[in-house]
């Protein structure tokens, strides 16, 4: 079962109030999806960091119903 890009975004700003979250999806099939990320909660904190924060946002539903997100993640400028 695919996810929706909007499923995809409310699960991110639902552990990150403050992200900018803009989906795109790459294949039109809904498992393959590009995801920016920017969130205060990103400062200080390594890329690797920075996407398991996103990862664990997307409770375990990576892998299974959203096979692919390419993630590009920052703080805020």
């Amino acid at each position: 079962m695919a996810m929706q890009p909007g499923e995809i975004e409310a699960l991110i700003k639902a552990a990150l109030p403050d992200a900018q979250v803009t989906i795109e999806d790459l294949a039109g099939d809904g498992d393959h999806y590009a995801a920016t990320v920017i969130s205060e909660a990103f400062r200080g904190k390594s890329r690797v960091q920075q996407h398991q924060i996103v990862y664990a946002a997307l409770r375990g539903r990576m892998g299974g119903e959203l096979h692919a997100l390419a993630l590009q993640t920052s703080a805020p400028t």
